[in-house]
């Protein structure tokens, strides 16, 4: 990192991240402004608070560490219209790009042979009055919105660093860019910038690497369940046209999944040619061995997707974790300058699997308290509370109360965890305690020696319906500036190379659905090491939340790198 004086943007409110969170939350914020017809007094001045200067669009920052708007998201992806209403109330005559509403719902119990559809889809699972979307578009299509209104958009820069004064946040720094895998300056070098703000608004998404830097500094998880989280693997295919109806939603559970894992499949079909189709698994998985890509994979060899799949072409791939702990799970959301929304703070209802209308909201909360914080010319973590009371009392924190432990009644197995969903379904969620503990994902693996599971069934991929890690990241449309510090920070590579091959078999190489960790021979033959692929990372953070050892890292590369999810 450069030791150099770095140049300083000052601004009012600075939203890192422009996902639904991000977007939602500057476009209500430039909305406030429209409606009370304020007038700019000076961006970042120090000003009295019976006096403070009047918040104007062009000074909301939105930095976002993607090349462009919508290159790093990845959902399902099914859109609950509940916040976009809110956000745009005219959205239907506002030509959002909503490929399908969904017409048809079912869910599926598959063995290795056959599929068994349930006669009744569970209450949650039921998706009339949803959309269909690609989440890639539908953030472009918010970006566009974002920026018809005012706002100060940053493509290109990812945050490496909080900004204190004291414990009071005030900005980030963005990661210089031109520096070489070594740390030297190229000839293209461009120190970072410091971007001062009187309030901060994180909106990372999942497992956000400033998020972390936060919670740990400010024991913002004080009292809370440790983030559960899963890991999602997902497709896009072109198919032949007459094998599935335009807006049809599948999901499966069972096969290619053990008993007492959490997860399962999903097919949408934004039209009669195109469907997308994935796994989500549970990062809280005992089997240091289990290879979720390989699981997907796996399951688009059962006979019925086989079927539905034949002759068709896969175009697009991407994966993502899922933050699945639910409301226990949920940091405190407002410190002295700053406020976490959406996915970054955990607001995803994983019995519906929906999280986009939660981050949607949440954005739009944060946004009408920061407005309201900056006309009083206070920004402290007693003003900024009342974002905590808003989601609570609103219906955000009602959707996530009723699903408060749903994932948690999964720790034991799948039947046992669907026994307790029909119980609290039937007695309307008051079944058993208020809150059910959790354990951190890593601390659920088992060491090899502890272990008896049968052996996975092998295949070699087809390149047809089946597919290795590397093809698969082909599709993702990754790119990096190859010669940069890797962004994949391993803290002791000799437990890597001892330790962790005999007491878990380097799961790396397993969990990581891009093929970014191999173990190489040593060319003295002496054993093997840990080769770090770091070019091949799509950002699902698997690896910096499953690493028994907590041994690995994951930060910003430099801006503009990592997968770009068009149309996914």
């Amino acid at each position: 990192m450069s030791t150099d004086a770095r140049e300083t943007l000052e601004t009012d409110v600075l939203v890192v991240g422009a996902g639904p969170a991000g977007l939602s939350c500057a476009i209500r914020l430039a909305d406030l402004c429209a409606k009370h017809g304020e007038k700019h007094h000076g961006a970042g001045s120090a000003f009295p608070a019976a006096n403070p200067p009047a918040l104007r669009p062009e000074n909301i920052f939105v930095l976002e560490k993607a090349s462009d708007l919508g290159a790093h998201c990845l959902s399902g992806a099914l859109l609950d219209p509940s916040a976009l209403r809110e956000l745009v109330p005219d959205f239907e005559r506002s030509n959002p790009p909503l490929l399908s509403p969904v017409t048809d719902d079912a869910v599926c119990y598959l063995t290795n042979q056959r599929s068994y559809k349930l006669p009744v889809t569970p209450p949650f699972l039921r998706n009339h009055g949803n959309y269909i979307i690609s989440l890639n578009q539908f953030i472009k299509w918010l970006g566009g919105r974002a920026e018809q209104a005012g706002v100060s958009l940053f493509c290109g820069f990812s945050g490496i660093e909080v900004l204190y004064e004291g414990n009071r946040v005030v900005g980030v720094r963005t990661g210089d860019k031109g520096v070489d895998r070594k740390g030297n300056r190229k000839s293209n070098y461009q120190p970072g910038y410091d971007v001062r703000a009187k309030i901060t608004i994180f909106a990372e998404g999942v497992d956000g690497s400033l998020t972390k830097q936060l919670v740990r500094r400010l024991g913002l998880d004080r009292n809370r369940n440790p983030q559960s989280y899963a890991l999602g693997v997902k497709e896009l295919w072109e198919i032949p046209a007459d094998r599935i109806q335009k807006g049809q939603v599948i999901h499966t559970v069972g096969w290619p999944l053990r008993s007492r894992q959490f997860g399962g499949g999903f097919i949408y079909a934004p039209s009669e040619t195109q469907i997308v189709l994935g796994l989500v698994a549970g990062l809280d998985d005992e089997n240091p061995s289990f290879d979720p890509h390989h699981a997907f994979q796996q399951w688009k060899t059962h006979p019925w997707l086989r079927r539905l799949l034949e002759g068709g072409e896969m175009v697009r791939y991407g994966a993502k974790c899922i933050p699945e702990g639910g409301y226990f799970s949920v940091p405190m959301t407002a410190m002295d300058g700053g406020l976490i929304v959406g996915d970054a703070a955990g607001f995803l209802n994983s019995q519906r699997l929906k999280g986009i209308h939660l981050a949607m909201k949440t954005g739009m909360l944060a946004a009408e308290v920061a407005h309201a914080a900056l006309s009083k010319g206070d920004s402290s973590a007693q003003q900024l509370a009342r974002f905590e009371q808003d989601w609570k009392a609103d219906w955000v924190g009602k959707e996530l109360w009723r699903v408060r432990n749903y994932h948690q009644r999964f720790q034991h197995g799948f039947w046992n965890g669907a026994l307790y969903v029909a119980l609290e379904l039937a007695t309307g969620g008051r079944l058993g305690p208020s809150r059910v503990g959790a354990t951190a994902d890593y601390r659920h693996m088992k060491r090899l020696s502890e272990l008896t599971l049968p052996k996975t069934a092998q295949f070699k991929p087809d390149g047809r319906l089946t597919f290795d890690k590397l093809t698969d990241v082909y599709h993702s449309g990754t790119f990096y500036e190859e010669d940069q510090p890797s962004h994949l920070r391993i803290a002791d590579f000799n437990i890597c190379n001892g330790r962790c091959i005999v007491e878990y078999g380097n799961p790396c190489v397993h969990y990581c659905p891009a093929a970014v960790y191999e173990m190489e021979d040593e060319l003295s033959g002496s054993g093997k090491h840990l080769k770090v692929n770091s070019s091949n990372c799509v950002h699902c953070k698997t690896c910096d939340i499953r690493d028994p050892y907590q041994n690995i890292l994951w930060v910003c590369p430099e801006g503009g790198g990592g997968p770009h999810y068009n149309g996914l």
